[in-house]
């Protein structure tokens, strides 16, 4: 019995695809034909983790070094790393297979080919190498790229968040006794989130909503601040005039007195002070594409760029705060982090209800 595929994308790029050949790949897989290399980068770049390629044939032409150096980047993102990477060459080159051997290509084959070897070579590989991971098991793929929080940086977390926690320590007091008393419900909102290398942990707040309001999520859609950038689909969701949130919760909310028992997770060390948000599973879903994956290879914080630039501002769409994200962990340092806190005072009031 002949195994099928399908519902398998497999992505082809260049120009010698014969008709027949892709006919006979598209009986057990969904071929995307996306043509010159040039145009390969660009696909990947648009993928999400739902819609990434399981399989992707490139031939090697004149751009050999441009191939392998997306190559690459495909094996050291972990949205991508467990792919199936084939490559057609035009004729026999030994060279040409070494550098294959040593960029770890699952396979490569020279015209004159067979595509029944391909096929039958795939099947093998789909049943025994294919890799194509979940948004929780992102965290412990292996990446040439980690981030770790530097000494330096981590003491000062330390020090800053534990001298904050025990000078506010009473009003903390104070915003527990008015939550409980101001609805019913936990005190501290606690939720899932994803941060640094894609890493999951639980994420706390003050309680600023009604009981069960995670539920009512996906009817809100249309209030959502960020804008469609053209994807169809925000990565990003921030509720303008949420009416899940409590009176009491609207003043936390515009005061950014909620977020305080995040103190706590920077002494877990699960974030830092500065860094970029962690996003919820279902964001976090959203950014795991060669373009956006990079907001998590950098440290997540409580308070970042994003916050002193957008924070509050309805014109912002789902690519402004990406860009400002991918900035942040690509330039990070110790007095950027300095000048994006000092820029957090004037943000923590905010004229919007988000």
């Amino acid at each position: 019995m002949e195994n099928n595929y399908k519902g398998l994308r497999l992505v082809y790029s260049g120009k010698g695809f014969s008709a027949q050949e892709s006919i006979q790949l598209s009986n057990d897989y969904d071929v995307i034909n996306v043509g010159d290399f040039s145009n390969l980068e660009a696909y990947l770049n648009t993928q999400s983790l739902f819609s990434t390629p399981d399989v992707i044939m490139i031939e090697i032409n004149s751009e050999e070094d441009a191939v392998f150096s997306l190559i690459n980047k495909i094996k050291t993102n972990p949205l991508t790393s467990g792919l199936i990477i084939i490559l057609i060459g035009n004729q026999p080159d030994a060279r040409l297979r070494m550098r294959a051997i040593k960029a770890k290509i699952h396979d490569l084959y020279f015209s004159p080919y067979k595509i029944s070897d391909i096929k039958d070579r795939l099947k093998f590989l789909i049943k025994f190498k294919l890799i194509k991971p979940k948004i929780e098991q992102l965290a412990i793929i292996k990446k040439d790229r980690e981030y770790k929080i530097p000494t330096p940086k981590r003491i000062f977390d330390i020090v800053s968040a534990g001298g904050i926690l025990l000078v506010l320590s009473p009003i903390l007091l104070l915003i527990a006794i008015l939550i409980r008393l101001d609805s019913k419900g936990g005190i501290i909102y606690k939720s899932k989130r994803v941060g640094t290398g894609y890493k999951i942990f639980d994420f706390y707040k003050f309680r600023s909503m009604r009981s069960g309001a995670d539920k009512e999520l996906k009817n809100l859609s249309s209030l959502n601040q960020y804008k469609d950038d053209g994807s169809g689909a925000n990565a990003f969701v921030k509720i303008k005039n949420d009416p899940r949130v409590t009176k009491l919760g609207n003043f936390l909310r515009n005061t950014s007195l909620d977020e305080l028992p995040q103190l706590f997770n920077v002494l877990k060390g699960d974030m830092s002070l500065v860094g970029n948000r962690p996003l919820p599973l279902y964001e976090a879903e959203m950014l795991t594409s060669n373009e956006w994956s990079m907001r998590f290879l950098g440290p997540s914080g409580l308070t970042g760029l994003w916050q002193i630039k957008k924070r509050g501002k309805g014109k912002m769409s789902d690519t402004e705060r990406k860009k400002l994200d991918n900035y942040y962990a690509e330039n990070y340092s110790v007095w950027f982090d300095v000048k994006i806190i000092l820029g957090t005072f004037p943000a923590l009031f905010q004229k919007e209800k988000v």
